[in-house]
């Protein structure tokens, strides 16, 4: 089975403090990073930016930018979910990896994290996809948990993709068996359903009926 740390990148040597910004910006022609790794006695110090090594002059010393180095890594034990969202957060392709002593260990290239995502049960099995949404103190997991297991579904997956202190809203993946009922069960426990389904009875009843009253009205 694959892991996300199956995907550590420790190919590409990271910069040293000491070294040039021309050997910054070699990478960069070369990579098509949107930052870089540096590090100083093995610990890692921050990474470089694309744009910010455009600007410097191509004979300083890294040493001399190192107020301008970001930040930002992930730890080697990090779940992929973490990570995913480091990538977001801090508009990068690239994220460098410490151990618990800062020592710098490689990077996670985006794409290897969006090819290791794509083998993930949530994208890869086939299922059907529900966002529900109820008043942010009222749902539990538990409760949608039963909910679609008590339907003789099985849950592939599940997230919050939105919440405030009134409303939360949850996507979930489940096996496409007894969909309708499931959809009608969450509308019983006062859950709004968000997505749009065929399998929907009582939406397509809905349309059927206000279908009817156009044709009515029109005669």
């Amino acid at each position: 089975m694959t892991e996300i740390k199956d995907f550590i990148n420790n190919q590409v040597e990271p910069l040293q403090s000491n070294d040039f910004i021309v050997d910054v910006q070699n990478i960069f022609l070369d990579f098509e990073y949107t930052h870089f790794p540096i590090i100083e006695n093995d610990v890692f110090i921050g990474s470089i930016g694309r744009d910010e090594a455009e600007m410097y002059t191509s004979t300083d010393s890294i040493n001399e930018h190192k107020y301008g180095l970001h930040r930002f890594f992930v730890r080697e034990k990090m779940n992929w979910f973490d990570i995913f969202e480091e990538f977001s957060k801090n508009h990068t392709n690239i994220l460098p990896i410490l151990d618990e002593k800062n020592q710098y260990l490689g990077f996670y290239e985006l794409d290897d994290v969006l090819h290791f995502l794509n083998e993930t049960t949530f994208i890869k099995e086939n299922g059907g996809i529900i966002v529900i949404e109820k008043n942010t103190n009222d749902f539990t997991f538990s409760q949608i948990t039963q909910i679609i297991e008590s339907n003789d579904a099985k849950i592939l997956g599940l997230f919050i993709s939105y919440s405030d202190s009134e409303t939360t809203q949850i996507t979930v993946k489940i096996t496409l068996s007894n969909f309708n009922e499931i959809i009608q069960t969450f509308r019983r426990y006062n859950y709004t359903i968000l997505s749009e389904h065929q399998e929907d009875s009582y939406l397509n009843s809905l349309k059927e009926r206000s279908d009817y009253l156009d044709k009515y009205l029109s005669i």
